[in-house]
């Protein structure tokens, strides 16, 4: 708290590029990028917090909270840099995370590879194990076979171990002593079990979420322990929380636990800053907008509230293909993710076509234009050719870029290889990541049955809005908005997140033979673990519960998520669950199967601290032309050429300032696009309201 008594509050973002820092110091938001240092990444963190403290004229000392997010565990299971790791399960299923679900993501490749399982199988091990689906033991734990079994692993070196016994959602019994073994043979080793990383049916999603934990747990809590260290020694001796994949802020403590929680994190955190952003204006309808360095995020937003999912999948190997990735069975703001960012590297293919990411230069080497050493074309280097970028005032001025190396990585990669000249290489380059990202944004819209044309667009990143206006014309969007702070805006995300926890349980009740004691015990249980987790870093908050019940028709192979009163339920509610059910199957489906039984397979119950509503917005209409600085050659993609754009200092504007494309709104942490189809306007909160030209 500064000595005035403002709150100060810090939001930290970890991209695959640039580490972004947002610091609101009362309501006044400081914000930088600087690049990420992969070797240690608190070192940009650090370094990040002392550039915003130092144009706050603050001290370090004076933060009261860090909330933090990080792809280092999303990278580490896509590279598969992670802990030797032991999957520990039942004896004849130590195969189920390589045979997968036996489904086929692309139907018509002969030739299709599967993933390689994250544990490969001389890592895999068996016990002579079993418990029945109602919780029963059939066959008890030997434990002269578990000792033995404890003993070989630990003699093989192993650093990180993962457990997931069949029906071990219901009963958790043997799970937990094999973990209390290993632990009293080696109190340090890593040690994950499914019945508290992931306690939901099906085995196979079940047990890869336990082997991913298990894989990172070692590598999180490393940099977690260093980093709390470092800030420390730096002063900064205030609380440290993390955002995790559902949005919500978790202690550090149980981010070492379930690290696996964090695989998106950053992305939650922009979806958040979206929504924020959505209730502001009071719309409904909103396609979420993210491009960093390394990967572009798409999420959408309805009543204000992010799309969530209790399972998403990591390190799809076909790109947009379901099943063709890594299955995480947690909560999760849903959203599609494309290796389509800045750092982007683009090439030519066998059949002469532009192809781009999902490689990525990162930050080392980085795009050409850095003059780090980096050799290829990338999507940075496609803007900069274009005129979208000055190469004087790239991220404040701290990075100078070269328009010499990227012409020259352009002209060997890509204009060469085509017979064509640099410009048009780079216009082909930015042509195909943005058909790439509006690609991935139709398709997910398709899947949840939207249509894109009555969105509108939030764009957010450091190179979003960049690529924002283009993606808008290809999806036809009328309206977009640049929010103050876009180019750091997950970190911003995390500032406005509450304190949360989403517990998850598998338990089937049919309603043929409604057992209310049962529900009520499972009810009970989930409002326990998931308050707990929001006491331990609010202990006053008063948190809000939100609870799901997943139902089907029997003999079903997948659910029907039905909103539940958190309650006690005697036995004559079962009608009232079904009532519920059948409404919600009628709003997916159309109709009701009569005559057939219901049964609730899980359950899923969110706390969260309760968060102030942002003030309400109108939205302004044009009032006076912005002052105009300059003028710069900038292509415009729609119409296939350069055309004289006008410069306009973000700063500079107030709140009815307009100006009509082609155009380039300049700020520190990023430059906004304006096409020549659209116009802009300032609007009263800062944000950027970009929409079709009219008259």
């Amino acid at each position: 708290m500064t000595k005035d008594g403002k709150p100060v509050r810090v939001g930290v973002d970890i991209g695959g590029t640039f580490t972004d820092v947002a610091m609101e110091v009362g309501e006044i938001l400081h914000s930088t990028k600087v690049l990420t240092d992969y070797a240690f990444p608190e070192a940009a963190i650090v370094k990040g917090i002392r550039e915003v403290t130092a144009s706050a004229g603050i001290s370090l000392g004076d933060i009261d909270t860090v909330i933090h997010g990080t792809t280092l565990a999303t990278n580490a299971l896509i590279e598969r840099r992670g802990a030797r790791t032991a999957l520990i399960t039942t004896q004849g299923f130590r195969d189920v995370i390589e045979m997968r679900t036996e489904s086929r993501f692309e139907q018509y490749d002969l030739n299709i590879t599967l993933p390689a399982p994250l544990v490969a199988r001389n890592e895999r091990f068996v016990v002579n194990e079993r418990i029945a689906a109602d919780g029963s033991v059939l066959q008890p734990l030997d434990m002269k076979e578990v000792d033995q079994l404890c003993d070989r692993i630990i003699s093989a070196g192993y650093e990180s171990v993962a457990i997931g016994f069949i029906h071990s959602y219901v009963n958790a019994t043997h799970e937990r002593q094999v973990r209390d073994r290993l632990l009293a043979k080696k109190p340090e080793l890593s040690v994950s079990i499914s019945a508290e990383v992931s306690p939901q049916m099906r085995e196979f999603q079940r047990f890869n979420t336990v082997c991913a934990n298990a894989f990172v747990k070692p590598l999180i809590a490393s940099y977690l322990n260093r980093l709390i260290g470092r800030l420390e020694v730096e002063g900064l001796r205030c609380p440290v929380f993390m955002i995790h994949s559902g949005g919500g802020i978790i202690s550090v403590d149980t981010a070492i636990q379930f690290p696996v929680r964090l695989l998106e994190s950053g992305p939650a955190g922009g979806a958040i800053f979206a929504a924020h952003v959505a209730t502001r204006y009071g719309i409904d309808q909103v396609l979420s907008y993210d491009m960093g360095g390394t990967t572009a995020k798409i999420c959408l937003i309805e009543g204000q509230v992010p799309k969530t999912s209790k399972s998403f999948e990591v390190a799809r190997t076909y790109r947009f293909k379901k099943g063709s990735g890594m299955p995480i069975s947690i909560p999760v703001i849903e959203m599609v993710e494309i290796g389509a960012g800045g750092g982007s590297i683009a090439s030519v293919d066998a059949m002469r076509q532009i192809r781009v990411g999902p490689h990525s230069a990162g930050s080392e080497p980085g795009p050409a234009c850095y003059g780090r050493g980096g050799a290829n074309p990338t999507v940075t280097d496609a803007d900069l050719l274009l005129g979208r970028l000055d190469p004087d005032e790239f991220a404040g001025g701290s990075i100078k870029l070269s328009t010499d190396a990227s012409d020259s990585a352009m002209t060997i990669d890509v204009a060469r290889p085509l017979g064509i000249d640099s410009s048009t290489a780079a216009f082909g380059i930015s042509e195909m990541v943005d058909e790439n990202m509006s690609n991935a944004a139709r398709m997910h819209a398709v899947e949840n049955g939207k249509e894109l044309g009555e969105f509108t667009m939030i764009a957010f990143g450091g190179a979003a809005p960049l690529h924002a206006a283009r993606l808008c014309e290809k999806l036809s969007i009328d309206e977009l908005i640049i929010p103050p702070g876009a180019g750091v805006g997950s970190a911003i995300g995390f500032l406005r997140a509450p304190f949360g926890f989403e517990s998850i349980r598998s338990g089937n009740t049919r309603f043929s033979s409604f057992d209310s004691k049962a529900l009520n015990a499972t009810i009970d249980e989930l409002v326990s673990e998931a308050t707990s987790f929001v006491y331990s870093g609010a202990p006053d908050a008063q948190p809000d519960l939100e609870c799901t019940a997943f139902m089907r028709y029997v003999g079903q192979g997948w659910e029907v998520p039905v909103t539940v009163a958190v309650r006690q339920y005697d036995d004559a509610d079962g009608a009232l669950l079904k009532s519920a059910f059948d409404e919600a199957y009628e709003r997916f489906f159309g109709r009701v199967i009569d005559g057939l039984d219901v049964e609730i397979v899980s359950w899923s119950l969110r706390a969260s601290s309760r968060v102030a509503p942002p003030t309400a917005v109108a939205v302004t209409g044009k009032a006076r032309a912005a002052k105009v600085s300059g003028e710069r050659r900038m292509f415009d993609s729609q119409q296939g050429l350069f055309q004289q754009a006008a410069i306009v200092a973000r700063q500079d504007m107030q709140p009815g300032d307009w100006v009509a494309g082609p155009a380039v709104i300049t700020e520190r942490e990023t430059s906004t696009i304006i096409t020549a189809s659209r116009e802009v306007i300032m609007q009263a909160d800062g944000c950027l309201l970009l929409r079709v030209k009219q008259a």
